[in-house]
């Protein structure tokens, strides 16, 4: 029997909703894969022609914070790094150095017919601390026979960052005690006569050491001294930087090994002199 047209229409229909189904079946496996697209592709399985990510997706990264503006370095990492060795702390230990001395090393302080012969005397080239709160390397001449002493105590000294002004040999002033003692210097052998006197100064034999002779002046029996930027100094006890008072540690260092202070002697007052067996 002939088909009729209904019949017919009804096939072309039934057709067409199967292929708009494929179509809509395919639409939705395109839109899938599209969908899988966004989270990256295994590792090690890049797809086949194509770069495992795209340029597009690199530009879309949002930029980081703390990322660098033209024309400045990009900031540290924070991630864990190796940090540099720390620097040593503390100031250097203390160390001395004793040698001979010869003529011409003394070329002012020395002179024929003093009470000891070159021969007798010994360089000490020693780390003291300083008013600047650094340590720093300072010379005395001594004789060879108190090198130890000098040693102990000025050991003890830099141990306890007690400060000394400057420590170099008389003849750097030319053997001229008012300017050493005028410069603050510290210093030790210088062949002159005692203060007042027409007799050696330990000084002359090398055993005698001026310690700070600006904050520890030679103070004379009415209170007066010899040198104007030591006026501050003159009375005890006084709380200063590289001070020396009555009975204090510095004292008692010397007097343990039988160094006298001329602090202590009646009538002037020598606060910077230390002298082994007196005088």
């Amino acid at each position: 029997m002939p088909t009729t047209r209904p019949a017919v229409r009804a096939r072309a229909t039934g057709a067409i909703r199967v292929r708009a189904a494929v179509a809509v079946a395919a639409g939705c496996l395109l839109a899938a894969s599209c969908g899988v697209s966004d989270a990256p592709p295994p590792s090690g399985s890049p797809t086949s022609g194509s770069p495992s990510t795209t340029p597009e997706r690199v530009a879309a990264t949002p930029t980081p914070a703390t990322s660098a503006t033209p024309g400045e370095s990009a900031p540290a990492s924070e991630s864990p790094s190796a940090s540099p060795s720390p620097s040593p702390t503390g100031p250097p230990e203390f160390s001395a150095k004793v040698s001979k001395v010869t003529r011409d090393q003394l070329p002012y302080s020395w002179r024929p017919g003093c009470p000891v012969p070159v021969s007798d005397l010994r360089m000490v080239t020693m780390t003291h601390w300083g008013f600047d709160d650094k340590p720093h390397t300072g010379r005395l001449v001594v004789n060879k026979s108190v090198t130890d002493d000098v040693v102990t105590i000025f050991k003890r000294l830099y141990g306890w960052r007690w400060p000394i002004y400057k420590m170099v040999p008389v003849d750097v002033y030319k053997g001229d005690d008012f300017a050493s003692i005028d410069a603050g210097n510290t210093s030790a052998f210088n062949c002159r006569a005692a203060t007042g006197s027409s007799n050696w100064s330990q000084h002359a034999y090398g055993k005698a050491i001026d310690l700070n002779p600006r904050e520890n002046p030679y103070v004379y029996a009415n209170g007066s001294v010899a040198h104007k930027n030591a006026r501050q100094f003159a009375k005890r006890p006084l709380d200063k930087p590289g001070v020396i008072n009555p009975g204090d540690k510095v004292v008692k260092a010397f007097q343990q090994l039988g160094w006298e202070w001329g602090g202590y002697w009646s009538g002037p007052k020598d606060l910077q002199h230390f002298s082994k067996g007196g005088g």
